[in-house]
């Protein structure tokens, strides 16, 4: 049975600071505007996998909410850190699945800058009768994958740190013709509260501007 990731889906990335000066710089959260693929399940077989990818030139830096920083971070990201233009795609893969409501443990093949390597997911997976919702975090070292962490700033001072969180809340569904076809984009505010990659300075003035 063929499940293809339905538009909603959400996949985010959380970088953390590094350095002796990482206080000068953020937390980002990074959105994937364009994740794609399937999961072909097996009913009581060990046989399911999934495929998943997305363009990288798709990654879009959502906070902090600083319209002059995220275009100079996103930019910075696409072209010196990733090189979107050498490596158009991040994949994901993962085989031998016995895909069951409740926890279940996988090894991620995750591909980044042409270099693929396994990460170990542990994700709380819903089956229903037309859908697999799965949702979990994972982390990866950037060095890993051949990729220089991003620095910047006065003098380097601004230095993102090694290890980064990917997050995901995906929905995959039969009969993807039912679904397709030029659904809006998740809301930005919907990325930043994937569990796991929670804004929390988001989240903290949200809850200042809430009434009393």
């Amino acid at each position: 049975i063929v499940y293809r990731v339905h538009p909603t889906s959400r996949l985010v990335v959380k970088t953390g600071k590094a350095g002796l000066f990482g206080f000068a710089g953020h937390t980002h959260v990074i959105r994937a505007r364009a994740v794609s693929g399937k999961l072909v399940y097996h009913p009581g077989k060990s046989t399911s996998y999934l495929r998943l990818k997305l363009p990288t030139d798709s990654l879009e830096v959502l906070t902090p909410p600083d319209t002059a920083e995220i275009r100079k971070v996103t930019k910075a990201m696409r072209t010196e850190v990733l090189h979107v233009d050498k490596y158009p795609e991040m994949t994901f893969a993962a085989d031998s699945l016995s895909a069951r409501s409740g926890k279940m443990e996988m090894q991620l093949a995750l591909t980044m800058e042409g270099t693929t390597r396994k990460v170990p997911v542990t994700a709380e997976v819903t089956l229903g009768p037309d859908s697999i919702r799965a949702r979990g975090t994972f982390t990866a070292k950037q060095t890993d994958f051949g990729i220089k962490p991003y620095s910047g700033g006065p003098a380097g001072t601004v230095k993102v740190a090694d290890r980064v969180t990917f997050c995901f809340d995906l929905l995959a569904v039969r009969g993807l013709a039912e679904v397709a076809g030029g659904q809006p984009p998740v809301p930005a505010d919907d990325a930043t509260t994937v569990p796991g990659c929670v804004d929390k300075s988001k989240a903290t003035a949200d809850t200042a501007r809430r009434p009393m």
